[in-house]
């Protein structure tokens, strides 16, 4: 007689196994973890085995650790894959990590890919990092046997998250955001993201050809965005605009920072995407309602998580000593020289780069619509 567990092991076993790359990051731990509660077979790429590699283990997927630059290893990855989600690690050579993706997904005949895109994704935009993601977003179409589905999210909640010690010791929130009172981002949670490309992953018959844009809720301004900081970390909070050069000071000062210098090169650029309105472009969607199937999380509820889990941000005084030190460090600290930077790495250089709201081609494409499943725009 087969038993109920017996029943179970058969069904799992029958259903696609799924690769997710960058399994250990922002959106793929929480995406492993939603695909697991669906009862999918996951194998999770990571580059060593850490803590989050455990803690992805306990939650029942197959680890594989490996390089992602590595061709060898990705065709290792995708042996007995049919489904897989493409996230290049935040680095200054995405290109070559989703052509190393592209070319094993083509030799292991996968069905259905998700990739995690770019909002700005353009050909002629200024950062290399976002027309790499351009072309990337042409090669995996490439293939006609494998079917594709674009998670293209704009400005992170995330991104916030990154000056919420400042906040929470010194009563600052330090972006280069322009006017604190005009709303210019709907922000999307790791997990909404996450909902998306799971949905897509699942249901590649109803997903397929379509290009998506989770976002949060509501447009915040960034004076909003420091109110819902000071009221998850229970304290006033003030929006301070500091420019571009001040932000490369921060970044490079404060550890523990994952920004190489080129990639801080690119997030200036993003910033003045930001101050330019390009993230409040169609926003915000309900493509986290719609495909992903869950409310989408407003931002007060992200930090109030993200503090939960930080007993670091609880107030002190030798913690507000060490925030004023850091900040004296951030103003000794020389900023960078973001042009010499791209010159430096040999970067491409357009003769004539241009910004999202300049255009016309990704305004058109980028045009309000009625319905995220109904309307997911096909490319």
């Amino acid at each position: 007689m087969t038993t109920i567990s017996e029943l179970h092991k058969a069904r799992i076993q029958a259903l696609p196994r799924i690769l997710v790359t960058s399994a250990a990051g922002k959106t793929g731990m929480p995406l492993t973890f939603q695909l697991l509660e669906q009862g999918y077979p996951v194998r999770a790429f990571v580059r060593r085995r850490d803590a989050r590699a455990d803690t992805l283990a306990k939650a029942g997927a197959e680890i594989f650790e490996g390089d992602q630059y590595s061709l060898s290893d990705m065709r290792r990855a995708m042996t007995g894959v049919q489904r897989a989600y493409q996230c290049a690690p935040t680095a200054p050579n995405g290109l070559h990590f989703n052509a190393v993706f592209t070319a094993a997904a083509f030799e292991a005949e996968l069905e259905h890919v998700v990739t995690l895109g770019q909002w700005l994704s353009a050909p002629d935009h200024p950062s290399l990092f976002t027309r790499e993601v351009y072309l990337s977003d042409i090669l995996i179409r490439m293939s006609p046997k494998m079917s594709v589905t674009s998670v293209n999210p704009g400005w992170f909640a995330d991104n916030y998250l990154m000056v919420l010690d400042m906040a929470a010791h010194l009563g600052l929130f330090t972006m280069p955001l322009g006017d604190g009172k005009v709303k210019k981002n709907a922000p999307p949670s790791n997990e909404d993201i996450a909902s998306v490309a799971a949905a897509a992953l699942i249901d590649p018959g109803t997903h397929a050809g379509k290009t998506y844009r989770p976002t949060g809720p509501e447009l915040l301004s960034p004076n909003e965005i420091a109110a819902a900081m000071g009221r998850a970390l229970g304290r006033k909070v003030k929006y301070m605009d500091i420019s571009e050069k001040m932000m490369t000071k921060a970044l490079r000062a404060l550890p523990p920072s994952n920004y190489s210098e080129a990639m801080v090169s690119q997030l200036a650029i993003y910033a003045e995407e930001y101050r330019r309105g390009s993230f409040a472009v169609n926003a915000p969607t309900r493509d986290v309602e719609l495909v992903g199937r869950r409310t989408p999380e407003d931002f007060e509820s992200i930090v109030r998580r993200t503090v939960a889990a930080r007993p670091d941000l609880s107030a002190s005084l030798p913690r507000r000593l060490r925030a004023v030190r850091d900040f004296g460090k951030i103003l000794l600290t020389q900023p960078l020289d973001l042009n010499k930077v791209q010159d430096d790495r040999d970067y491409v250089r357009l003769r004539k780069p241009r910004l999202c709201p300049d255009t016309p081609e990704w305004l058109e494409t980028h045009a309000p619509r009625a319905t995220a499943v109904q309307s997911g725009r096909a490319d």
